[in-house]
């Protein structure tokens, strides 16, 4: 499978970040989380979860346990499994990053 030009496929929603499903396999998860200034997924945990997160536009404020950083276009971050984590738009632009991370969802 090849996805072209994954930036163009941000979606963006006025009450809360937008989230974009790109890939899944049995063993991997790759999507996109879009917000707007302002927004962010607020600190959580997945206890069997690694993250990756790849910061295609925009910067803001990425957290991986008690650790706060900003964070721009071309930075990755990961989060390990059990780790809290979570990310913040605090620039003036919207902010978008693919996520990748395994094992999927199970529905």
């Amino acid at each position: 499978m090849l996805l072209r030009n994954v930036v163009s496929r941000a979606e963006f929603g006025e009450a809360k970040m937008g989230k974009v499903s790109l890939a899944a396999g049995e063993h991997l998860y790759a999507g996109l989380n879009c917000f707007l200034p302002g927004q962010e997924h607020h600190a959580h945990v997945h206890a069997d979860q690694d993250k990756l997160y790849y910061v295609l536009a925009g910067s803001g404020q990425a957290q991986v346990g008690e650790e706060t950083n900003p964070v721009s276009a071309g930075d990755l971050i990961l989060a390990p499994a059990g780790v809290l984590h979570g990310l913040k738009n605090t620039g003036s632009e919207p902010l978008s990053v693919l996520v990748v991370f395994g094992p999927p969802p199970r529905k």
